[in-house]
């Protein structure tokens, strides 16, 4: 017999406390006794006071005896008192179950996924129907599938339902969950117990502390696999127009393999290749194709294994969208070499009497030339008539140096020719929100102004002056065709990667509040900046995109990863264990002990309170008739 919620000590000191306090109240109870009379006329005041004489044994002994044994059966309901040794009470077990994406390998007929399942039932039926058990589910995040449950029913339903993932096996934080659950939320420790194939990473095997309670029950698997491991494109840096495929291919077996790759866009063939690989090799292979178009890019193995899920990863490459700049100029030829210097553009000229007041799609630029009202659209305007610009002009003046660019700005970013003179240019006045690129020291020359249509005006002409044959012009256009279309500029590069970590090298350090990491949904995703190492975790398969300026990054997080190596721990104990006794070796008396008490009170109350109570009421009532006799 032991106690299950407190210790001796502990239990000796509750019952006495409450056994004195019992005893107190007994006494004080009985010490006086209150009588009804019916006149005050035949009594007088004493001169002494009365002398008490100490009772020489209590009165109703067996009510108070029958109280303190209530009370002591009520303490040890409280206390949990068991019947049975200790050593064999219940125990708190946590059974992490493989759910990792190698538990999809078959292995003849069946799946891992269903062995492993078959062996966690078979482990759960050996335990004592008292022990409780939690069930985790384990590939790179630890998920508790139940608390620590007694009900065989929850528990096997639990177990049924687990299906594998996406990701590698992340042992040791299942491991570490284990044994937190069994330090905060177990009452008696039992085991932890691992069931099923155990692929790791090769980087996590080497440091895994093995807990002196762990149990394996290994689900044998087949060793010989190749699988993808990465598929990246991208934009070419050289010709916008360029994709570049980057395919990786590992093989996981013990033996070297010959694997041939195929890549197709849109149903087309883009390139081929066999991979000879050596044991745990990892070779690259890099494919370029000339598109526009949207469409599906899909890389495949030919190979027949047991894990057929790695052997293909599709993409989605998004279209090449064309920005269309109408110009609208007398002097279309001094404009065309600029525009046609910057990619992504489709510039249109026409004379400015060919204006339509309608257009509104794409950018519209104005070259000495401002119609009664802009149009619904972006604009540029080239040193606009002073009495018609839509970004008032405060003056012209004559023989104007450029002295400072906007350099901390998007629009003025790589600009750095300085001391430009022009012979005549116009000084605009601009508001608060107004954006000055370039300065002179009589005031702005060249002002952007936000909102949902932008516009930009030049107080000069960049062509005509000297910034002619400066690197500075078509940088300087293309920052505000960037400003104004993001979405056409931005660079593309897409993975499809597995579920977990992902770390993400940036061109340069930004500012995180530059920066953009959501889900295909538009839900944030959280990340960490560090110089110019991005991270973040996805912990489900799915799309995540990453935008850092006019950069995108795409990870379809949907190549299932088997892990490199099986992971065995050398002091564990192995298989399942031997059956225990149907019962335990300890039951639960508490509440038959409470019953009883709460029946002891009960009976005191039947027995000795009731008479207590209706003593005073009967010498109320005797005393009402001697007064009527009288």
């Amino acid at each position: 017999m032991f106690f299950l919620n407190l210790s001796l000590p502990e239990f000796l000191a509750v019952l006495g406390s409450l056994s004195g306090v019992v005893v107190a109240l007994y006494l004080l109870d009985r010490l006086r006794k209150k009588h009804t009379v019916a006149t005050l006329r035949f009594f007088s005041v004493t001169e002494k006071p009365p002398v008490l004489k100490h009772r020489r044994k209590l009165q109703q002994p067996w009510s108070l005896l029958l109280q303190l044994i209530s009370l002591l059966l009520l303490l040890l309901a409280i206390a949990q008192v068991r019947w049975g040794s200790p050593a064999r009470a219940a125990r708190d077990h946590v059974l992490i179950l493989d759910t990792s994406a190698w538990m999809n390998a078959r292995n003849g007929q069946a799946r891992l996924m269903d062995q492993a399942r078959a062996a966690a039932q078979n482990y759960v039926k050996l335990l004592p129907s008292s022990d409780r058990v939690m069930v985790v589910r384990a590939d790179v995040l630890a998920t508790p599938a139940t608390l620590f449950e007694s009900d065989r029913r929850k528990i096997r339903q639990a177990i049924d339902q687990s299906q594998p993932g996406g990701a590698a096996l992340n042992i040791g934080a299942a491991l570490e969950f284990a044994q937190q659950a069994q330090r905060i939320r177990a009452q008696h420790s039992g085991e932890i117990v691992f069931v099923g194939a155990g692929r790791v990473s090769a980087d996590e095997n080497p440091t895994l502390a093995i807990p002196a309670n762990l149990r394996s029950i290994s689900i044998p698997s087949p060793t010989e696999h190749c699988g993808l491991r990465k598929v990246s494109v991208r934009r070419s840096l050289n010709d916008p127009d360029v994709w570049e495929v980057f395919v990786a291919v590992k093989n996981y077996g013990d033996t070297a393999r010959s694997v041939p790759l195929a890549v197709q866009f849109g149903g087309a063939p883009i390139g081929t290749q066999r991979f000879n690989l050596k044991p745990g090799a990892e070779e690259n292979a890099a494919f370029h194709f000339k598109t526009r178009a949207a469409g599906w890019l899909e890389a495949r193995l030919f190979t027949q294994d047991a894990f057929p899920q790695d052997d293909r990863a599709v993409l989605d490459l998004p279209a090449r969208k064309i920005l269309p700049v109408m110009v609208y100029s007398a002097e279309p030829e001094l404009l065309r070499p600029v525009f046609t210097a910057i990619s992504g553009v489709q510039a249109t000229f026409a004379p400015i009497a060919a204006y339509d007041p309608k257009i509104s799609t794409g950018i519209v630029l104005f070259d000495h030339f401002a119609p009664p009202s802009a149009p619904e659209t972006d604009t540029i305007w080239m040193e606009p008539p002073a009495g018609k610009s839509h970004i008032e002009v405060r003056m012209t003046m004559p023989n104007v140096k450029l002295k400072r660019w906007l350099a901390d700005h998007p629009l003025g970013a790589g600009l750095r020719t300085k001391d430009l003179e022009f012979s005549s240019a116009e000084i605009f006045r601009t508001r608060p929100d107004d954006i000055p690129i370039a300065e002179s020291d009589a005031g702005p020359l060249i002002v952007a102004r936000p909102g949902k249509h932008k516009m930009v005006a030049f107080g000069f002409h960049p062509v005509r002056s000297g910034m002619k044959y400066e690197l500075t012009t078509p940088l300087l256009f293309a920052n505000i065709l960037r400003w104004m279309a993001p979405d056409i500029f931005r660079s593309w590069e897409l993975t499809a990667g597995t579920v977990g970590t992902v770390d993400v090298e940036l061109e340069s350090e930004a500012d995180p509040s530059s920066i953009r990491v959501i889900t295909e949904d538009a839900k944030p995703v959280p990340f960490t900046v560090q110089g110019r190492m991005l991270r973040f975790f996805a912990g489900a398969p799915g799309i995540v995109r990453v935008l850092t300026g006019d950069r995108e990054l795409v990870y379809s997080m949907t190549l299932p990863q088997p892990g490199d190596v099986i992971w065995k721990p050398g002091s564990a104990k192995r298989g399942l264990p031997g059956r225990s006794p149907s019962e335990p070796a300890s039951r639960d008396i508490w509440q038959w002990l409470a019953i009883a008490g709460a029946l002891g009170l009960l009976a005191d109350w039947i027995l000795y309170g009731r008479k207590r109570s209706a003593a005073p009421a009967s010498e109320a009532s005797r005393s009402v008739l001697w007064r009527k006799a009288s």
